[in-house]
């Protein structure tokens, strides 16, 4: 009897998680054909390295800032919807031609504020393959997943030449992520009480939302300055005056695409974040954030997550909001709650580390030499 309960069981979970596969599969069809026919396109075209180029940077500029969305423009996004979505994206898009265009003067075509200048990252590829071709496919997947990636390490490792320099770069993601985390929690204990006292009883005053689009916009460019690297990887370092107008074209149409879906799945990691659309709290977050930014692009040239600096900031403001709260049965309900928020935005993004750091150890094979030579070093010492 408790056999046949238990193959009932069984049966039943079965039909369950089947039916629920189809249904994702039927919702998400069009996506999984679009993720189907750039895989074909990867296989096609990797021999080929001048279409290889431009395939892969067409694929990493879409899903590098369609994953980072939710940190620059996210709250932006969030606290203008009722806006027409063509003034937000030019306002951006604008912002985003100037700001590669000083680069590209400034640096002698480079257009990545020479993120792309530090060891290990110095060398154009002069050949591709399939997996460094298709790394982008599986950030395209995490995002539609809304996993918060580091595109940084998911793209540049796939292109390191030195596993020291992959070091670097986590190393000052995760001093980033602890630096915000700390950061966010002191302001907005210091905030909070005028905040909880005037932004909720009080309507905005008109020049919150100028000083909220300035905010914004220097945030943006201080982030192109940053993760422009992500994209340009696939690109020769310097770009002459054709490649730049392709890159900044593209860019920019695709900015277009990503205002009009309102930042798609990944920007309901913001808009579940408390009080992000109201103008106010936006922008204190985005203004706090672009001073963190600011900071470690003038500490080094090393390229960062800002994918970890963003959710050491959320998850910084989620628990200090939660501990201000003046009933300690809310105060005890905030917490769990941003202990959940803050778990699994953890999750998410460790989890978007380890298959990036997979990725780049199957497709890198300098990368591969040069960790296996100093594990074999050190166990034979």
């Amino acid at each position: 009897m408790a056999k046949n309960s238990f193959e009932k069981y069984n049966r039943s979970r079965l039909e369950e998680v089947t039916y629920r596969t189809f249904e994702v599969a039927r919702k998400e069809k069009a996506f999984i054909t679009f993720i189907a026919v750039l895989t074909f396109l990867c296989g096609i075209f990797t021999p080929y390295t001048n279409i290889a180029m431009w395939l892969g940077f067409a694929m990493a500029a879409y899903s590098a800032i369609a994953n980072d969305s939710i940190q620059t423009i996210g709250t932006f996004i969030a606290s203008n919807s009722h806006r027409k979505w063509w003034i937000l994206w030019l306002f951006m898009g604008v912002i985003f031609l100037a700001t590669v265009t000083y680069s590209w003067i400034v640096f002698d075509g480079d257009v990545s504020h020479q993120r792309l200048a530090s060891k290990g990252f110095n060398e154009a590829p002069t050949s591709f393959s399939f997996l460094q071709l298709a790394a982008p496919i599986l950030l395209l997947v995490l995002t539609r997943l809304r996993m918060p990636v580091s595109t940084s390490v998911l793209l540049l490792s796939a292109f390191s030449t030195q596993a020291n320099s992959i070091g670097k770069v986590l190393s000052k993601s995760f001093t980033g992520y602890i630096l915000a985390f700390f950061v966010a929690i002191i302001v907005w204990l210091l905030v909070q009480k005028f905040v909880s006292k005037y932004f909720q009883k009080k309507k905005p005053a008109k020049f919150w939302t100028p000083l909220q689009w300035i905010t914004s916009g220097a945030l943006w460019s201080i982030w192109i300055s940053q993760d422009a690297a992500n994209i340009a990887v696939y690109l020769p370092r310097s770009l002459d005056i054709y490649q730049f107008i392709a890159f900044s074209g593209f860019i920019f149409l695709g900015l277009g695409v990503l205002f009009y879906l309102k930042g798609d799945k990944i920007q309901g990691i913001v808009n579940e974040k408390s009080g992000v659309t109201d103008v106010r709290a936006a922008t204190v977050v985005d203004l706090v954030y672009a001073c963190l930014l600011y900071y470690f692009k003038v500490v080094s040239t090393i390229p960062i997550s800002t994918t970890w600096v963003f959710i050491g900031l959320l998850g910084g403001r989620e628990l200090a909001v939660a501990i201000t709260k003046k009933r300690l049965k809310k105060r005890k309900k905030s917490l769990k709650k941003a202990s959940r928020m803050l778990g699994r935005d953890l999750l998410y993004a460790s989890i978007g580390l380890i298959l990036s750091l997979l990725l780049a150890f199957a497709i890198n094979s300098d990368l591969r030499e040069e960790i296996i030579d100093t594990v074999s070093t050190e166990v034979s010492e």
